[in-house]
């Protein structure tokens, strides 16, 4: 079996090493993200919503260009939140503006009564460009 390739965002946040995960693992051309919360870099969620959820999208954008990739290469999304009803306008403002163009990625959306401290994490799995899905791994 293949060894796992890690990958790692240059500035990564406290939550890898307390959690002990990587913050992505790449294998051949997929990529498969871990849940990115509103984290700061001290592993402490920001506190305003709105800028939750756009510390997580920026966390996301960060692990996927550890690995050469962009949003622009994410083909499946999992956002999880915490009281979706009320989030909810704020997640789909936020997003149009880091989605871009379609075709949109495809997305589930999942109300749960738990993320560690925070209100809004997203998973996502991307395919990689050519160069990137042979490239060596960021640590």
């Amino acid at each position: 079996m293949a060894k796992r390739d890690a990958i790692f965002p240059a500035d990564r946040h406290a939550l890898y090493d307390v959690h002990q995960y990587s913050a992505a693992i790449r294998h051949g051309d997929l990529l498969f993200v871990s849940g990115q919360v509103g984290s700061r870099e001290d592993g402490s969620p920001e506190p305003v919503f709105e800028d939750q959820v756009r510390r997580a999208f920026a966390n996301l954008r960060a692990v996927l260009a550890a690995a050469d990739a962009s949003f622009d290469d994410v083909i499946d999304v999992t956002s999880f939140h915490t009281d979706p009803q009320t989030q909810f306008d704020t997640v789909l403002a936020v997003r149009a503006e880091e989605i871009g163009e379609p075709p949109y990625p495809a997305w589930t959306a999942v109300g749960v009564t738990w993320l560690a401290g925070f209100d809004f994490e997203l998973k996502v799995i991307a395919r990689l460009p050519p160069k990137a899905a042979g490239s060596s791994p960021a640590a």
